[in-house]
């Protein structure tokens, strides 16, 4: 619960209304709940422990009333008007459904703080990543028509594959790859799989005949004649380029996920669209690729995340021409 002071401010008549109201709170709270600055002198923060499964809606309103009533007792009824009293509930109920909706940035003061000590990187970073879009797309261009060509010799349908895809802070836009698959494809047998192997239950014995785990389906029949090469060889990500231009993607971070992806991610998972900008290759992708659990790879996005530097952006680069050119558990 935050409890927004600053318009009350203007009717402060002694300039101690601010901190009357956090001695209020702090005396009308349960022993298992906290109360602090969320913003100094400002905003106030209260966290509201062992909810468990109560319905939020009811009890928002409880809090907020009981809040109110006691904010009166010390206050005057122009500044507790003023107060603005709101909600945020953590873990947030990301089902895959909202269209576009963000992280509560309010539930996450430490990025806002990572953001702006890194703002000049994360500068230096976002003109990389123009430059080399736009480089590779021109450059690419002979590539683009020679494969877009060979899709629609091979299969009926549109040479690029557009699909949903959730990015920094839970925003979802739009992914795009070469299409390796037919058209119309039933995608329950891929959400089966994905919740298996975010559970750590993908049985390998089921999609890969090799003795090694592969953690991806192999041999899938959705897959087309070309789509195999354009897989194998990771042509089929050349289009994000596009999406690394338009913002939505860096050149290196984690992979966006599919939105009904997020169902299955437990609460220390969603850390991995949190932090940084989704990439066209990351850590994961030259540490293990489809032979690596998903905890792993959650693991070595936030292991980037933290340690990120232009040098590490560069030798992961250096590192995913090596495994592409090696196809190196590629599928």
């Amino acid at each position: 619960m935050l409890l927004d002071a600053e318009n009350a401010m203007a009717e402060d008549r002694d300039g101690n209304s601010v901190e009357r109201a956090g001695s209020v709170i702090a005396s009308s709270i349960r022993e298992t709940d906290f109360s602090g600055w969320h913003k100094a002198k400002t905003t106030i923060g209260v966290i509201l422990t062992e909810i468990g499964d109560a319905n939020r809606t009811s009890i928002q309103a409880a809090v907020s009333a009981r809040m109110q009533a006691s904010l009166r007792s010390r206050l005057t009824e122009e500044q507790v008007d003023k107060i603005k009293i709101s909600f945020h509930a953590f873990p947030e109920d990301w089902d895959g459904k909202d269209k576009g909706h963000p992280a509560n940035a309010a539930l996450y003061p430490d990025f806002r703080q990572s953001d702006q000590s890194r703002r000049v990187s994360r500068f230096v970073k976002r003109t990389i990543d123009i430059a080399g879009s736009v480089a590779a797309l021109i450059c690419l261009l002979p590539v683009f028509l020679a494969i877009s060509l060979a899709i629609k010799l091979t299969s009926t349908g549109p040479i690029f594959f557009k699909q949903e895809r959730v990015g920094q802070h839970g925003i979802l836009f739009t992914f795009l790859k070469f299409r390796s698959m037919h058209v119309q494809n039933d995608s329950t047998a891929h959400k089966e799989f994905v919740t298996r192997f975010i559970a750590a239950k993908a049985d390998y014995a089921e999609t890969a005949p090799a003795t090694q785990p592969v953690y991806k389906i192999t041999d899938d029949p959705r897959v087309t004649s070309i789509g195999n090469f354009l897989r194998k060889t990771s042509i089929d990500e050349l289009p994000q380029f596009w999406n690394v231009l338009k913002g939505q993607m860096s050149v290196v971070g984690p992979r966006p996920p599919i939105p009904y992806e997020l169902t299955a991610y437990d609460v220390w998972h969603r850390r991995r669209i949190l932090e940084v900008k989704p990439g066209i290759t990351g850590l994961w992708q030259v540490h293990g690729r489809s032979r690596t659990t998903f905890d792993e790879m959650v693991r070595l996005d936030l292991k980037y995340a933290k340690t990120w530097s232009l040098w590490l952006d560069c030798k992961i680069i250096l590192k995913t021409l090596r495994v592409v050119v090696s196809c190196e558990g590629a599928y």
